[in-house]
């Protein structure tokens, strides 16, 4: 059993709620929805500590049905001994709420805009060898929105396809709060980060994109390919297909930035390395604001 921390808080401590979050699956351990509270199994009101094999994680619906007796505790205590998401091995898909005849999607800085000009209009801010990592296509006043995460063996951990969101369970956690999306591959070690903004706008101002040996790295205000260290910064494209379109595509796309021909071998790692550590300074100011 995990460490007791008696306190006269209802508020759980950081390093517990990562622990219930990994150990749940990262979603309601009865439907697998990631929008969740978190439950103390125990009534924190009668035994006043935080443990974590004592909190489990539960939608708003589930939380609502158990407070009000409709939902019986061992249903959710045999639902806690085994998670929806874990047993499927990914999450139950997730609606994302996006509409609208204009879509626009910020990445580090550079703004990728686009207008509904009639069925199939479509957007491939970013991509990698023919795999749009982010896309989004516009028809009959529906915005859809479309990614892909990878990690670093090439596996994908993220996806969001026609604005269902649905991830594995693997990656080391992931957070859906309010608006913001955080996927972290360590302690403090930021994958990607989403601010969705509905009905019509994504916003990534820190993430890693990673695809076939190559590393993109976005912050607030650029983008790096780190394999040549390109930087791309105040950068905008609308209505354009492509935006960043790095390496081999069959089926040829036009873009504002090309990058046919590039090293599959990481280069300067110095700017990765620093990407890290603000990553680590970002997180301890949350942790110190409590957010």
């Amino acid at each position: 059993m995990s460490d007791e921390q008696k306190c006269d808080s209802r508020n759980i401590p950081f390093p517990i709620q990562r622990e219930v979050r990994q150990r749940c699956g990262f979603g309601c351990v009865i439907c697998g929805k990631p929008l969740y509270e978190y439950e103390h199994m125990e009534e924190w009101a009668l035994v006043k500590r935080h443990v974590a094999d004592e909190i489990t994680l539960l939608c708003d619906q589930h939380h609502r049905e158990k407070t009000a007796g409709l939902l019986p505790k061992q249903v959710v205590r045999e639902a806690n001994s085994s998670p929806y998401n874990l047993k499927e091995g990914v999450s139950k898909p997730y609606d994302l709420h996006f509409s609208g005849r204009e879509a626009c999607i910020e990445i580090g800085g550079n703004s990728f805009t686009c207008e509904d000009q009639g069925y199939g209009t479509a957007m491939a801010p970013l991509s990698v060898d023919g795999t749009p990592l982010i896309g989004l296509v516009l028809a009959d006043g529906h915005f859809l929105l479309n990614v892909v995460i990878f990690d670093e063996f090439n596996t994908p951990i993220l996806h969001i396809k026609n604005n269902q969101l649905f991830y594995s369970v693997e990656p080391w956690d992931i957070q859906l709060v309010g608006t913001t999306l955080t996927v972290r591959e360590a302690h403090r070690k930021i994958l990607i980060e989403f601010d969705f903004q509905p009905p019509n706008k994504v916003v990534i101002n820190r993430g890693r994109f990673l695809r076939n040996g190559v590393e993109i790295l976005v912050r607030p205000t650029n983008i790096l390919v780190t394999n040549n260290a390109t930087v791309l910064s105040g950068c905008h494209a609308h209505n354009c297909y492509g935006g960043l379109i790095i390496g081999h595509h069959e089926k040829q796309i036009g873009g504002f930035m090309r990058l046919d021909d590039i090293s599959r071998y990481l280069g300067d790692r110095k700017e990765a390395l620093k990407f890290e550590k603000e990553c680590k300074e970002r997180d301890d100011v949350l942790a110190e604001s409590g957010n």
